[in-house]
């Protein structure tokens, strides 16, 4: 009989993957989901959605296997919320063990227009049924190319859908003529460095492009660990506000604006970006646990609803391989312990996206916390 070292990842109950699908008011989620639904690359993927009516399903309905799920003819499974999330998602853990439902490799959930995610994400994280069976993969936000720059400069909630998301879906550019001129994509990219922004025409995307940005890489099963924190796409930020991405464009992008907006707040129209950074933090010592989740803790209790994403990649004093952090606001993951390091480098890295915070204070803070332990 061989024994299996240091029991891996795939001890635990298998979990399943899930993607939060967010966006603008009128981004074109339905069209995306519709033209989803039907993609041969979502078999064994499991959707929920508010109303079956709402994306246009009841033509599509294949085999009706019972009131609020059905499965499609591209073999993924459409499950509409019933009472809550939680009891939606209890129910389909349920009905998939019972063989009821056919079994799923991953979830999609998709949100309601202005909605936060972090909520959602919290009450997967918080209930105990749902958390050992499922683990946030990544958060997509689909964007509308046509409107999407007023609804940034309108609304500080549109902007943090950007800033926390994994994946950016720019919709609708089928329907912009010639050049973009609000410079969208650009706008995106310096919210949110290391998200790739996707162009979508019509609702169409491979779902592998769209899904698939956790730690875990599905097809080997094993961390990806450079994929996943990205922190190369913060690397060059000296002013510790994100904005100094190489992206050739300092502050000054929004003179553009000037000519095509008529109302006369152009000048704060980027106030909501200005307000967003996005940094890395390292830190070259092994580092005690306990002294890390008291300075984590003090920091969401200081600047909870302005932490709005962290990956990190640590170095914990007697772990024998890394741990992975994830938190999306006050939500944080249980600590994922890898089985080794990516590289031979050790430094601990800390990718955070904020809203005004910048890196010197927060660094500093951290290190009041984990260096009090030499004291002692």
């Amino acid at each position: 009989m061989t024994e299996e070292v240091g029991g891996t990842p795939d001890e635990r109950p298998e979990q399943v993957p899930v993607s939060v699908l967010t966006g603008f008011l009128g981004s074109g989620k339905t069209t995306l989901l519709k033209s989803l639904l039907k993609h041969p690359g979502m078999d064994e993927t499991a959707v929920v959605i508010n109303e079956f009516g709402e994306v246009g399903l009841d033509h599509l309905l294949v085999e009706q296997s019972s009131e609020n799920t059905v499965v499609m003819d591209s073999g993924c499974l459409c499950c509409t919320i019933r009472g809550d999330l939680i009891e939606t998602l209890r129910s389909l853990i349920r009905r998939r063990w019972a063989g009821e439902v056919p079994p799923f490799k991953r979830l999609v959930i998709e949100t309601t227009g202005l909605a936060d995610p972090a909520p959602i994400l919290h009450t997967l994280m918080m209930d105990p049924v749902v958390s050992t069976r499922y683990r946030l993969d990544s958060v997509v936000t689909t964007v509308d190319a046509v409107n999407g720059a007023l609804q940034l400069d309108e609304n500080i909630e549109s902007v943090k859908q950007v800033a926390v998301a994994d994946r950016l879906l720019l919709t609708k550019t089928d329907m912009m003529s010639g050049p973009n001129p609000d410079r969208l994509p650009e706008r995106l990219q310096a919210l949110n460095p290391a998200a790739p922004v996707i162009e979508v025409r019509h609702g169409e995307i491979d779902p592998d492009r769209l899904f698939n940005a956790g730690l875990y890489d599905p097809n080997t099963k094993a961390p990806d660990v450079a994929r996943w924190l990205r922190e190369e796409a913060y690397a060059d930020d000296h002013d510790g506000h994100g904005h100094g991405h190489g992206h050739g464009h300092g502050h000054g992008h929004d003179h553009g604006h000037h000519h095509h907006h008529g109302h006369d707040h152009h000048h704060d129209v980027n106030r909501h970006d200005e307000s967003i950074g996005s940094f890395c933090i390292t830190y070259d010592k092994p580092i005690d646990w306990g002294l890390f989740v008291e300075w984590i803790e003090a920091l969401i209790s200081t600047n909870g609803n302005n932490l709005l994403r962290l990956k990190g990649l640590l170095n914990i004093a007697d772990a024998e391989g890394p741990v992975a952090v994830h938190g999306v606001q006050h939500v944080f993951h249980p600590p994922a312990m890898l089985p080794e390091w990516p590289s031979e480098d050790r430094t601990s890295k800390i990718v955070m996206i904020t809203r005004d915070m910048t890196k010197e204070p927060v660094e500093k803070m951290m290190r009041a916390f984990l260096e009090n332990s030499a004291a002692s």
